[in-house]
């Protein structure tokens, strides 16, 4: 059989910024078995065949000629960045379709056999203690079905075409083989990181890209770096005469943005150039998906003790955590260092994120989850939002169709952010994302139910195991002690480093040679013994708070 791409022209293909070539339906380009199998067709719910959207079949190629040129990060996760596969993977690669997955359920039976053996030894003693035993078991329940989905069932919806499409996958549009992007960034007083995360921005191979730039009034020289840097690599500069919060800062940009799709990040974030052409690339190939997550790694890794274990700890919720949401479509979270929106599934509830308000005032994070939630639960919350906010540019200038869009995560689009490096910072971190957890459970919780089975328990697990957790601690740390039970403090304990190791090997697993796997256990510690503590507090303190980041 003849090559469908001569070569002549595949390199004009090549040398035309932002050119499209054909896509096998597995999701590579015809010829490159690496990539992915030109066999491979997605099924849909019942197993039977479904066509891939035209808009699926071309790969988006790197515009050769950025606005600027920037090195990857000096960390060792940015090492990863254009790698080819491991043997593993490329063994896995060349089988058909079903092989793969069920080669790769096997293979993450046979690694969590040791988890199952422990189970089945203390499965038969919960009745005689309920709620020791019984919560541990639950735990181990969770970690084990959490990493089983993650590893046998997730692909990179960038790199080949998903398995199981959604039965009306006709009824979602599809995009332009290269749709144009906005890419938004609010900032204030970030003088120390802005230049190397606008330059990073700049510096994205994607071929069609608008970038804007919303200076929240910094007053420690930002603006004039930004001043500068509009002039060098010609962005769209909007500064603000008034202080809004990050919030209202997007929302001013959002409201000149011309793209096709909306991307975000933090003003303390470097994205590896290929980064939001993957997250691109998915949303082309899956008109189904409204949304994307990039993955996250810290930037600042090796400065404290506390920088390597958040390394470590961030690497686990998105290879993990998000891959296991993201096999059901249902990525409860877009992360706010690589946030990759479809205009058409976000735009129209800009205003109601603006206006977000909870317990009777106005709630002033701008929490990642709520904006994924209005993605997520649009087709049952969304005409009530849009009429409540009828007026609003964002609503009346096109009032898009509420769907049940899926949401994704994109292992392979690399972001670094600089992350607490010391005790204090981190707490104060912590304290903001638990009461956007707090608020966004009372949102997103009242619909997540409706998108199935496995999202559900995947999302009502996580918020009963956050909500459990300081009575938990509290019983056995504190109660346990005074009664003289210590051999439950000690067995808790116990559980806790195990459950910790566990996330720790996975991370070892999926960076062979780096020792820092050793740092989870401790963030488990932390999180059981300390952040748990968090939820009360934040709770009586939701209505405090400022949008700034500190050190």
């Amino acid at each position: 059989m003849s090559d469908p791409h001569p070569s002549g022209a595949a390199d004009a293909a090549l040398a035309a910024p932002g050119a499209v070539l054909p896509r096998a339906p597995g999701g590579g380009v015809p010829g490159q078995a690496t990539a992915a199998e030109s066999h491979d067709m997605p099924v849909g719910p019942e197993g039977a065949a479904v066509p891939v959207a035209s808009a699926s079949c071309g790969l988006i190629l790197p515009n050769p000629h950025p606005r600027t040129s920037v090195p990857l990060p000096p960390v060792r996760s940015s090492a990863v960045v254009g790698r080819p596969p491991g043997p593993l993977t490329r063994w896995t690669n060349r089988m058909h379709t079903d092989v793969r997955f069920a080669v790769r359920r096997v293979l993450a039976m046979f690694c969590l056999l040791p988890l199952g053996l422990i189970l089945a030894r203390e499965l038969p003693l919960v009745p005689e203690k309920p709620l020791v035993i019984g919560y541990g078991i639950t735990v181990l329940v969770g970690t084990i079905a959490m990493l089983q989905i993650a590893y046998s069932r997730y692909d990179d919806p960038s790199v080949r075409t998903l398995r199981r499409r959604p039965k009306d996958l006709a009824s979602f549009p599809s995009l332009p083989a290269v749709p144009k992007v906005s890419f938004l960034l609010a900032v204030k007083d970030e003088v120390d990181y802005i230049e190397s995360c606008v330059r990073s921005m700049a510096g994205s191979d994607y071929p069609d890209l608008e970038i804007i730039v919303i200076d929240d009034l910094s007053e420690d020289g930002t603006r004039e770096i930004l001043d500068g840097l509009a002039r060098e690599l010609g962005i769209t500069l909007l500064k603000l005469e008034k202080n809004l919060g990050k919030k209202h800062a997007l929302v001013q940009g959002a409201s000149i943005a011309t793209g096709d799709v909306l991307a975000f990040t933090d003003s303390d974030c470097i994205l590896a150039p290929d980064a939001l052409r993957k997250c691109v690339q998915a949303l082309v190939d899956h008109p189904e998906l409204g949304a994307v997550s990039g993955h996250c790694r810290a930037l600042n890794v090796d400065e404290t003790l506390f920088t390597r274990a958040q390394d470590v700890w961030y690497e686990g919720q998105f290879r993990v955590a998000k891959a296991a949401e993201s096999v059901f479509g249902s990525v409860t979270c877009v992360s706010g260092p690589l946030a990759v929106f479809r205009r058409d599934a976000v735009y129209n509830y800009f205003p109601a994120w603006a206006g977000d308000r909870f317990l009777g005032a106005p709630f002033r994070f701008a929490t990642d989850r709520q904006l994924t939630g209005y993605v997520l639960g649009q087709l049952w919350v969304g005409e009530k939002l849009k009429k409540q906010y009828a007026d609003s540019p964002f609503v009346t200038a096109q009032d898009y169709p509420e769907r049940k869009w899926r949401i994704g995560y994109v292992q392979s689009a690399k972001v670094w952010t600089n992350v607490p490096e010391h005790f204090r910072p981190f707490m104060k971190q912590q304290i903001r994302w638990k009461k956007s957890f707090i608020r966004n459970t009372f949102f997103t919780g009242t619909f997540m139910w409706r998108r199935g089975v496995g999202p559900s328990c995947l999302y009502y697990g996580h918020v009963l195991w956050v909500m459990a957790a300081p009575f938990m601690a509290v019983r056995h740390m504190i109660l346990s002690p005074i009664q003289g039970g210590i051999f439950v403090s000690v067995l808790y304990l116990c559980g806790v480093v195990l459950k910790g190791s566990i996330w720790g090997l996975a991370f070892k697993i999926d960076n062979p040679g780096d020792t820092r796997w050793r740092y989870r256990p401790l963030m488990s510690l932390l999180s059981a013994l300390l952040l748990s503590w968090l939820l009360p507090y934040s709770l009586a303190t939701i209505r405090r708070g400022v949008w700034s980041r500190t050190r």
